[in-house]
């Protein structure tokens, strides 16, 4: 019952140091942001003050999502420096050690919440961020539902490449569409041209899930080609993910199985890397997240409270030196580096770093 107790009151140090890390860490970068891009926001006030307040309301409401994502191992190191700092400064950790209660007894709430925490993290990456991803694309001068965006040269499932002038988001139009055809050649690497289609607009249907032509017409290659009428295009880019689509660092706002759908469409090599570093990261970074957390609740778990100032300063540098490295192996995943691109390689990379030094933390703890 004591321990029951005990971890009780442990959770609860910890959980509200979570809210407090949370709140200041993702406040502090909204209101970053909005000093730096309230004059986008500002450019229509002429609608009222209170369009202009729900449009960034709305804004940063979605973009939430994507600094608890970036943010979400540093969170929770603060946490344990906050909860266990609370402990050591009332000499908490002393009394439990003396009532024989062993110090990784102590910690072991604070690993479980954090492993929950993490599970909410991946459902955040993988179910919300891409049920969100149109909004998160949105500028900051744009006005929900009413976001334009340029079309250039999107691969589809389809080999082709898509491009229009503007894709209008509220209307779900395409105007002056240009969809260049091709097909695979013999040597099934490089792409063969068989055509374009062009029109006025290319309005998305959802119920047939088919862009509908307005005047389109598709002209096939070779000198003897006539130009034919073209209604409709089937393709798996859709009203509502063509604005995620538009842009290469859109990337990170697919799930995993989009990820993977892209991956099978044999793309350039560059891009192959980028889908697979993605593919990888995505497995790895929450990884990193738990292995930060367990080198630093070691080095925090001290019993001299004039100790712990030097040991949140070590484990906030510990913690940083890992968050650099996860920084640079995403830089080179991309690269050619030893003669070859190896995405896998660097996405796991820190694990193989930073998990035995976590592990020799843990068993070196002074219990």
């Amino acid at each position: 019952m004591k321990i029951k107790i005990l971890d009780k009151y442990i959770a609860k140090n910890f959980l509200t140091g979570y809210g407090i890390s949370f709140a200041v860490l993702i406040g502090l970068r909204v209101i970053i942001d909005l000093f730096v891009n309230l004059d986008q926001f500002t450019e229509h006030a002429d609608l009222g003050t209170f369009v202009v307040i729900q449009n960034i309301t709305t804004f940063y409401a979605a973009q939430i999502t994507l600094y608890f994502r970036d943010f979400a191992g540093m969170i929770t190191v603060i946490a344990a420096a906050f909860s266990l700092g609370k402990l050591v400064r009332n000499n908490e950790l002393v009394a439990m050690m003396a009532s024989g209660v062993s110090l990784k007894r102590v910690i072991a709430p604070i690993i479980v919440l954090a492993i929950i925490l993490t599970a909410i993290l991946v459902a955040n990456q993988e179910l919300l961020i891409p049920h969100l991803a149109p909004q998160l694309v949105r500028r900051h001068d744009a006005l929900p539902g009413q976001e334009t965006y340029d079309v250039r040269f999107i691969h589809d499932k389809n080999g082709s490449l898509i491009l229009a002038s503007q894709f209008d988001v509220k209307t779900s139009t395409m105007h002056d569409p240009t969809i260049i055809t091709r097909t695979r050649g013999d040597n099934d690497i490089i792409w063969e041209v068989t055509g374009r289609i062009d029109a006025q607009k290319a309005v998305y249907n959802s119920q047939t899930d088919l862009w509908e032509f307005i005047d389109g017409y598709f002209t096939p290659t070779g000198p003897t080609a006539s130009r034919q009428p073209v209604e409709t295009y089937q393709s798996d880019i859709t009203a509502r993910n063509l604005p995620v689509r538009r842009a290469a660092d859109n990337k990170t706002l697919l799930s995993s199985s989009q990820i993977s759908s892209l991956a099978r469409q044999q793309t350039q090599v560059k891009d192959q890397a980028q889908l697979y570093s993605q593919k990888h990261f995505r497995i790895t970074e929450p990884i990193i997240n738990l292995v930060l957390l367990m080198i630093s609740l070691p080095i925090l778990v001290c019993r001299d409270p004039k100790s712990m100032k030097s040991a949140v300063v070590i484990s906030f540098t510990v913690t940083a030196l890992c968050l650099v490295a996860m920084f640079v192996c995403k830089m080179l995943a991309t690269e050619m580096v030893f003669g070859r691109v190896m995405p896998e390689f660097w996405a796991w990379l820190p694990i193989f770093i930073f998990l035995p030094i976590a592990f020799l933390e843990i068993d070196a703890m002074k219990t």
